[in-house]
């Protein structure tokens, strides 16, 4: 039986998503008339991942069906195609994030930071894929296989392992140097911070605390108690080398 061919090329940063031997361009054998969607994710993208697709010089979504001798182009968010043919649209950033199991220190970071993550390392893959369709949030993951799944519309595969690396990669990606907001959320449960008077958490300080600092704020979810101790500026500093850092 005589099989189909296609030729693939991944663009830009969706090379990182292809097995390291991947020929160029990748050549796709199918029979039948499998959606172009599943050839792209069988050479190792996930749909999340992609913005903008070409077949022979025009451009098309996911529901094209892929023909015998296609020559395909995949280009990924913030191409030079995206302004005007991106199948995604514009990602839900403020609905927040949801992280898997491995990016706990990143989600601390992020929060600092005064952005809206969910984490919770008891969810599994198929959970996780849940909550985020159920409230269009925003999958950070290492898991490719997390994001294949077919009900994820939203999700990003992090290819750094450093945290701070993480965060800037997030930040890039969605564009949102200029939406930070730190020190509004709690980095242990979410929760947003509001300031509060001393004698309301006096019984929750630590007796130095008590004796050297005025201003306290307090989590509305989890009671937790914060103030500018020694480890602020630090973060303070941490901050600004990201804000510094960071392309948008």
């Amino acid at each position: 039986m005589l099989l189909n061919v296609a030729y693939f090329h991944a663009e830009g940063s969706l090379k990182d998503l292809l097995p390291a031997n991947a020929s160029t361009p990748y050549v796709y054998h199918f029979t039948g008339n499998p959606a172009i969607k599943d050839a792209i994710e069988a050479m190792g993208v996930p749909h999340t991942e992609v913005d903008v697709i070409q077949v022979n010089n025009k451009f098309v979504d996911f529901s094209y069906i892929l023909q015998h001798y296609d020559h395909v182009n995949v280009y990924p968010h913030q191409s030079i195609f995206s302004n005007q043919h991106s199948i995604a649209g514009k990602p839900p950033v403020y609905n927040g994030f949801i992280a898997d199991v491995h990016l706990g220190t990143m989600v601390r970071s992020l929060r600092l930071l005064g952005f809206d993550v969910w984490y919770d390392q008891q969810l599994n893959e198929t959970q996780l894929a849940d909550l985020a369709a159920e409230h269009n949030r925003i999958i950070l993951t290492r898991s490719l296989h997390l994001l294949k799944h077919a009900k994820v519309h939203w999700g990003y595969w992090l290819r750094s392992q450093p945290t701070e690396a993480q965060v800037m990669e997030v930040l890039n990606r969605y564009e949102m140097i200029k939406q930070l907001i730190p020190f509004k959320r709690c980095t242990v449960c979410n929760g947003l911070l509001h300031q509060v008077s001393k004698n309301e958490v006096l019984n929750l300080l630590p007796p130095k605390t008590q004796l050297h600092f005025n201003a306290f704020w307090q989590c509305e979810q989890c009671q937790r108690v914060y103030w500018k101790g020694s480890h602020y500026e630090r973060m303070a500093q941490w901050i600004e080398k990201i804000q510094a850092e960071t392309q948008f």
